[in-house]
């Protein structure tokens, strides 16, 4: 098996709260996002903490979507990491953002399983041979 893999990982601020603090929603958008992107999902998991909050994750065969949600602060953590080429991580990150409703997004995407690992401007599709 090839190495190379993306990783999206998305800082999303005001967000709407109401949502940021509903598991069962939470745990919809994820796996609609991963279904939407094309992945294969394995496992799912979310824990809602008291007095609010949730994380949770969604295993796929191409590795993983993460959130963590902060309703008190309107700020969601994403993280969605994807083996090979098939998957654009980007994808899913963002139809998770624009379900929770971010004003503010701050971003930062990684390629990674070449080496050391390379900070990318964007996850557009790949046009390139690794």
């Amino acid at each position: 098996m090839q190495t190379y893999s993306r990783h999206c990982i998305l800082e999303l601020w005001d967000c709407n709260i109401n949502l940021l603090n509903d598991r069962n929603l939470i745990e919809k958008l994820m796996v609609e996002a991963a279904l939407e992107a094309g992945a294969e999902i394995r496992e799912i998991a979310f824990h809602k903490f008291a007095p609010q909050g949730i994380s949770g994750v969604v295993v796929i065969s191409e590795s993983h979507l993460s959130i963590h949600t902060f309703p008190e602060q309107g700020y969601a953590s994403i993280d969605v990491f994807t083996c090979g080429k098939r998957i654009n991580p980007h994808t899913a990150a963002y139809l998770i953002a624009k379900k929770l409703g971010a004003q503010k997004i701050y971003e930062m995407n990684l390629e990674r399983g070449i080496g050391e690992i390379k900070i990318v401007k964007n996850l557009n599709p790949i046009t390139k041979t690794v």
